[in-house]
């Protein structure tokens, strides 16, 4: 779509619904002024929602973790079974299954998606002929489905606090400064309204502080967003007061510069000292709630995050679940499981637990992504997304409850139509590239279930 116009009942603009009196214009990738209306595409229409934290190569493992081992399962139990199938992965595979992932995400409601990217080399580390092919892989996969990317090359040095060595399965994560920066240096300038570079430091426990210091200080880490898992698992954060001498997030808010441009993957385990500082830094806390369940990580502390003035997006991570409706929908249920209230995300009298969540979790995406995304505004990329009026599951739903019913009224695909970057990439539930990308995946995934 070129130089055209929609027009709808009601947008949400600004954390609220406002009838559409004169359209919005879409000219190339963006809104524009609208020349006259030509097509009304529905009742509700959204802005689309950045997932801010995929693992891509993981989707093609979902439901290959669920067998007991001889002991108790945690984290590091799956960790091992991640590890062994990642060992396989090669461009062309990694194209395939991200390209699949990142159709079912834009069908889903996601437009942007962050990639924590740290699958860099070969098997054993041996590296690649192009040292960026992994990388270009994951962008080719966007390109097909239509989705807009935020890469985040990973940093990843160490095996422990201790600074131990990586195994021979994490050689193919690994790079030292110098060779990560020219990876960065590499990507750089392809950058475009579809595609936004960005930093990823694995861990705290993967990343020791001298190399942070020295990553964070060059001229190409200037300006980018960057992410970070931490205090995701207790062992975590007793290894980091063990070795550190202070909790992982502690730490990190002594020891960086912490702002708006940062991303916290998870923080699950947070003191209430913690949580606050984390609010007023601005820093976006990336919350997972399926795979955080998934793993049995933990809870997030959302109340408190949200009353400290805190901004939270979500992730769909290892891809158990692709899906805005349903991490939202856990991250809620999460917490009033746990507190033994309702309407935990909604914090003043009133107000709508489901446009509390879109509209946070828009908020923080947007930040994470570090992209001009999530506005239905003239200036900023054209994404939207279009609920099906025509469902049984929003009949007689108006303004006020319709996304609390989108959220909370089951598990019938609400998003009929969506588009990214000013290019229809779902209409009616179906997807142009999804019949090629379901043959490419199926392909991998048979020949790694064989290897």
């Amino acid at each position: 779509m070129s130089n055209a116009a929609v027009n709808a009942d009601f947008l949400w603009q600004r954390g609220a619904w406002r009838a559409d009196e004169t359209g919005l214009g879409v000219a190339g990738t963006r809104f524009a002024a609208a020349q006259g209306v030509t097509e009304r595409i529905g009742r509700f229409v959204l802005p689309g929602m950045p997932n801010l934290h995929s693992h891509a190569f993981q989707r093609a493992m979902a439901g290959l973790a669920e067998r007991r081992g001889p002991g108790e399962d945690s984290f590091w139990t799956w960790r091992e079974t991640m590890y062994a199938f990642a060992e396989a992965i090669d461009p062309d595979d990694l194209k395939a299954i991200a390209t699949q992932l990142y159709v079912e995400m834009v069908k889903a409601g996601y437009t942007q998606v962050c990639e924590f990217h740290y699958l860099h080399h070969g098997p054993r580390g041996v590296r690649y002929a192009d040292p960026a092919a992994m990388s270009l892989a994951l962008m080719e996969a966007a390109r097909e489905a239509g989705i807009g990317l935020t890469l985040l090359p990973v940093l990843y040095m160490s095996g422990g606090f201790d600074g131990r060595p990586l195994s021979e399965r994490q050689q193919r994560f690994r790079h030292d400064v110098g060779s990560f920066v020219s990876l960065l240096e590499r990507l750089a300038p392809l950058q475009d309204d579809m595609f936004t570079l960005g930093i990823a430091l694995h861990s705290l426990r993967a990343v020791p502080e001298e190399a942070m210091r020295a990553l964070l200080a060059t001229g190409v880490a200037k300006g980018l967003p960057i992410h970070i898992h931490i205090a995701e698992q207790i062992g975590e954060v007793q290894d980091c007061v063990a070795l550190r001498g202070a909790r992982p997030v502690e730490w990190l808010l002594d020891h960086a510069e912490v702002d708006a441009r940062w991303t916290l993957v998870h923080a699950t385990h947070l003191t209430a000292q913690e949580t606050d500082r984390v609010a007023k830094s601005g820093a976006v806390a990336g919350l997972c709630p399926t795979t955080e369940a998934n793993l049995g990580d933990g809870l997030f502390p959302l109340a408190a995050f949200i009353d400290a003035g805190g901004t939270f997006g979500i992730g769909s991570d290892s891809h158990i679940s692709v899906s805005p409706v349903e991490e939202l929908r856990w991250l809620e249920y999460g917490q009033r499981l746990v507190s033994r209230h309702r309407n935990v995300a909604a914090r003043m009298a009133e107000e709508s637990v489901g446009t509390a969540l879109w509209q946070r979790a828009l908020d923080g995406g947007i930040r994470a992504a570090g992209s001009d995304i999530g506005h239905l505004a003239e200036g900023s990329r054209a994404d939207l997304l279009v609920l099906d009026d025509r469902s049984p599951l929003l009949a007689a739903r108006g303004e006020a409850d319709v996304i609390d019913s989108f959220l909370f009224a089951g598990n019938t695909p609400l998003v009929r139509d969506v588009m990214v970057g000013g290019q229809w990439r779902v209409r009616d539930f179906a997807h142009a590239a999804e019949g090629a990308a379901a043959r490419a995946y199926r392909a991998v995934v048979e020949k790694l279930a064989a290897a």
